[in-house]
């Protein structure tokens, strides 16, 4: 399995990290673009440097390398997944305005018709926010924000992070053993 990651400038870098460790150990090839700010995040909100993500990754992107071959349609891959998703990117997703190139694989994801999954994180959401988001969705993208569930009782901020983790692997068709599931 091929799955191209962007991380966007968006809170939440954690769960992105978390994606990249959970694919390497199940033995996913990743394909990661970090956009400025994810980058800057990354510095912000946790205690890993941008280039240990990066090493978490099989394979490492430019933002500004728009030939990189995750911009082209003719590369083959599962999906994509952008984690977490900022505004800023639901929006340039949303018009087709590929600034960088998380925008360029998450439009050429769209046009190929391949899975594409936004895990965006804002809180409150405008009605710009929610109509991009609605754009996104009728257009085949699949909106999963990082809503926490309690029915699994987390403890841990990691058993939340892994409850997204888990159901965002569920919509790649991804066996895993990360969420404990609803009945079981």
């Amino acid at each position: 399995m091929k799955i191209v990651v962007g991380i966007s400038g968006a809170s939440g870098v954690q769960y992105g990290i978390r994606f990249l460790e959970v694919c390497r150990s199940l033995k996913i090839e990743t394909h990661l673009v970090i956009s400025a700010w994810g980058r800057k995040n990354i510095e912000l909100e946790t205690d890993c440097s941008v280039s240990q993500v990066c090493s978490l990754a099989s394979k490492n992107y430019e933002k500004e390398d728009l030939a990189a071959a995750i911009s082209s349609g003719s590369f083959r891959h599962d999906g994509m997944v952008v984690i977490p998703c900022s505004m800023k990117s639901v929006a340039a997703i949303a018009n087709g305005y590929t600034e960088n190139l998380l925008h360029r694989a998450a439009d050429v994801t769209l046009k190929e018709r391949r899975k594409l999954i936004l895990i965006p994180r804002e809180t409150p959401l405008s009605v710009i926010h929610l109509e991009n988001l609605l754009k996104l969705a009728r257009s085949g993208a699949i909106i999963l924000p990082p809503m926490p569930a309690f029915y699994n009782k987390p403890k841990t901020l990691e058993d939340i992070i892994d409850h997204l983790v888990g159901r965002v692997l569920d919509h790649l068709g991804v066996d895993h053993e990360l969420v404990n599931r609803w009945g079981e």
